[in-house]
């Protein structure tokens, strides 16, 4: 992809370009959250307007409602309870972190960074407090009332 093509994805959306892993990943992620279909609407790429705060989760997690397939919004302002972050290959790290911490300054219960290289996956509670889980684990998040075992997420 030209360097042109990048550059406009990145600000169209806010965030990095994904690469192949990225794009694994948060399609495995998706596939296991599926699991919670009855107590969640699990969405991707959705563009938030939060107070002024944009953002574009990989993933979000919404208590379960009836979608409204007539009157779609583009920007939605309301606050998942889960926000889920995959780190690009050219995103740092602390960009992430900084992201989570914006993500509960505005309404978010619950925000995951997956650190793919590592085989990681961070469940954030709140801006200062978090578990680690590993590919051989099970993630649990207490907020949400969800377990995955990442072995399937990382496989």
């Amino acid at each position: 992809m030209s360097k042109v093509m990048e550059n406009q994805y990145q600000l169209e959306r806010g965030k990095p370009m994904p690469s192949e892993v990225h794009g694994y990943i948060q399609g495995r992620l998706i596939a296991r959250l599926y699991a919670y279909e009855e107590h969640y609407n699990i969405l991707s790429e959705l563009s938030l307007e939060l107070n002024n705060w944009g953002s574009v989760p990989d993933i979000a997690l919404y208590p379960k409602r009836k979608m409204n397939f007539r009157e779609d919004r583009i920007e939605v302002t309301t606050p998942p309870l889960c926000a889920i972050e995959i780190l690009s290959p050219s995103q740092s790290l602390q960009e992430l972190v900084n992201k989570a911490s914006s993500y509960f300054q505005h309404g978010v219960k619950s925000c995951w960074l997956v650190i793919p290289s590592l085989e990681n996956i961070y469940v954030f509670s709140n801006p200062e407090s978090y578990s680690i889980f590993r590919s051989n684990q099970t993630l649990s998040d207490p907020a949400l009332g969800i377990e995955l075992e990442l072995a399937k997420i990382f496989s």
